[in-house]
């Protein structure tokens, strides 16, 4: 499993914009093939920082969704609007946080 994590940092008179546009891409990541889970949050209106938590079934699926969207509206709009701190986390033990 991979887990993606990390911060969108915008200009904060675009974040309502942003948040509004990112929500088309939730919602179609979320069907794709191999995402577990996928979603922005604003953290920081007044500094313009979005967090986003993704999980992949593994890199395959990942793999296949960067190059779906690459050409996307989406990314053309806010490519250079938009400065991305993301790590990338490498699963192989998933359990409860209780076990």
């Amino acid at each position: 499993m991979i887990i993606l994590m990390g911060y969108v940092h915008l200009k904060p008179s675009d974040v309502n914009e942003f948040t509004a546009d990112v929500q088309a891409v939730v919602s179609s990541t979320r069907a794709e093939k191999g995402c577990l889970f996928y979603a922005f949050t604003l953290e920081d209106a007044r500094e313009g920082r979005m967090l986003t938590v993704q999980r992949w079934q593994d890199q395959e699926s990942l793999m296949d969704h960067v190059e779906r969207h690459e050409p996307a509206p989406f990314l053309k709009k806010w490519g250079s609007r938009m400065r991305m701190d993301i790590q990338r986390y490498d699963i192989s033990n998933e359990r409860s946080f209780l076990e």
